[in-house]
């Protein structure tokens, strides 16, 4: 039986969001971004998940607590150097190792799924995850050889205008055997224009060693979307809160107006029920079968029982049972 790993990164400072809060935990539809990452992960069964921290770091261990193991990294000198902080825990096992970023929360389930079962039976050293852009701009290009595999990874900054041209990007999140991983990152060097060890290099590296690279490109670019500032953040809400709102309705729930809804990623709600506008079910609400919630019922942690009905209410941890 094959071994599987994880490192998510989520030591970044993130200055862009201009916050107080650490970047990763910045909630998307109720929960902190990372939360999101690491539930995708944690579905997928891994063995072992490796998050590394920085700034921010004990409020990151307190959301997730003990489940997953942390690596702090005092500077910030590129994720090849993030990952490479993990090996007090991977570098000497075998396996599949998957490399996430903490800020990508629309990150599907069956997409990492889909990347993981592709890098094992193509047998490939490192499988990175692709996708097209309108606009590729601020994302590291896929160069491939004319026959079509992957050569290499450049970042926005370190492209020429040729290959900024290029609308396959990289994700930022990659596959890769365990053991070539480990290896290939002592040779990363830091020469670019930010002065940085790129995990990225690591693809031309295992490359020029003969290994085989290959590419799983997914047909949401949304799932690699990274969130750096409140304009992403929001973009990122919009994204998921859609999401969430079309898998409850193909579940049986009627949405009057879906974009004025706004639907936490854990609440469950019954078949038959009706949801009107200006609705927000928030947390660990659970919803029972044949209600009518709304208009402008915003609840949060609450167990509301079948046929109920709640409207212009704002209600905390309780109980709403069916009114005889």
């Amino acid at each position: 039986m094959r071994h599987h790993y994880a490192v998510v990164l989520a030591a970044g400072k993130g200055t862009r969001m201009k916050s107080k809060q650490y970047k990763v935990l910045h909630a998307v539809c109720g929960k902190p971004m990372v939360q999101h990452v690491v539930d995708r992960l944690n579905s997928l069964r891994v063995d072992e998940i490796v998050v590394i921290v920085g700034h921010g770091a004990e409020q990151v261990k307190e959301q997730l607590g003990t489940a997953v193991k942390y690596v702090f990294q005092e500077e910030q000198l590129g994720t090849a150097h993030a990952v490479m902080l993990s090996r007090e825990f991977l570098q000497d096992k075998t396996g599949t190792t998957i490399v996430v970023s903490g800020d990508t929360p629309l990150i599907r389930e069956e997409t990492l799924k889909h990347l993981m079962q592709q890098h094992e039976e193509s047998q490939a050293a490192a499988t990175v995850l692709t996708a097209i852009l309108d606009d590729p701009a601020g994302y590291g290009r896929i160069i491939r050889s004319p026959e079509g595999l992957v050569e290499r990874i450049v970042e926005h900054k370190d492209a020429s205008m040729g290959e900024r041209e290029i609308s396959e990007i990289s994700t930022g999140i990659f596959c890769f055997d365990n053991q070539h991983l480990f290896q290939a990152l002592t040779q990363v060097k830091n020469d670019n224009v930010q002065g940085e060890y790129y995990l990225p290099d690591v693809i031309e590296i295992l490359k020029n060693q003969n290994h085989r690279i290959a590419a799983y490109r997914t047909d949401n670019a949304e799932d690699g979307m990274g969130v750096n500032d409140r304009v992403q953040l929001a973009a990122a809400q919009k994204l998921l809160c859609t999401r969430i709102n079309e898998q409850h309705m193909r579940n049986g729930v009627t949405f009057i107006d879906p974009d004025s809804t706004y639907i936490d990623m854990d609440v469950v709600i019954g078949a038959d029920t009706v949801i009107h506008p200006g609705s927000f079910l928030r947390g660990n609400t659970s919803i029972g079968e044949n209600c009518i919630i709304g208009p402008h019922a915003d609840l949060r942690d609450c167990q509301v029982d079948r046929e109920a009905e709640v409207q212009y209410a704002r209600v905390t941890g309780r109980r709403l049972p069916k009114i005889q």
